[in-house]
């Protein structure tokens, strides 16, 4: 997905869930951080959105623009229209946000985007493959921190086992990169 589709996926969304604010945090949530963010970042073609304002409209969302609507084919893209508690997110990630916002990319309507700390500690209590490469690769492109992301990583509301998990898997990786 490229920057320009993630203000397509905005204006869309607010347009079918007539809401002007949408919480953005699937791993497409990286453009509003990194909006040229390595190829390696991009590969996914699903943007995972909530309408902020209107959320019981956010299953609208994934009707109209959803994988295999018309919206999908046509563009080769799609918006999932999911509930953000769907994530299991660090304590305070509300309040840094990235906001996407542009007069004509997404018709003045905003996406807030997980910042890049917040989603990767986000990908990790998920511990996909998919997930943990590509921490891995927003670890070495330098677009996070490992001591932010442990900090991060400290506040999830998950198990003290689950939590030293993802410390042990931060401090290995980052051993692995050198």
């Amino acid at each position: 997905m490229r920057y320009d589709q993630l203000e397509h996926a905005i204006r869309a969304a607010c347009e079918v869930s007539e809401d002007t604010e949408l919480l953005i945090f699937g791993s497409q949530a990286i453009l509003g951080t990194a909006p040229d963010a390595p190829a390696d970042l991009r590969t996914s073609i699903e943007v995972d959105v909530q309408a902020l304002n209107h959320p019981d409209n956010t299953i609208r969302i994934d009707g109209s623009l959803g994988e295999h609507s018309v919206f999908h084919a046509t563009h080769g893209f799609y918006v999932h229209g999911v509930s953000i508690a769907a994530a299991t997110l660090p304590e305070g990630w509300e309040h840094r946000t990235v906001a996407v916002s542009d007069p004509v990319g997404t018709r003045g309507n905003t996406g807030y985007c997980l910042e890049a700390h917040d989603l990767a500690a986000s990908k990790l209590v998920a511990n996909r493959e998919k997930d943990r490469v590509f921490v891995t690769i927003l670890l070495k492109e330098g677009l996070v921190d490992a001591d932010v992301l442990e900090e991060r990583a400290s506040t999830l509301p998950v198990s003290a086992e689950r939590r030293g998990a993802i410390m042990r898997w931060i401090r290995i990786t980052m051993e692995d990169i050198g």
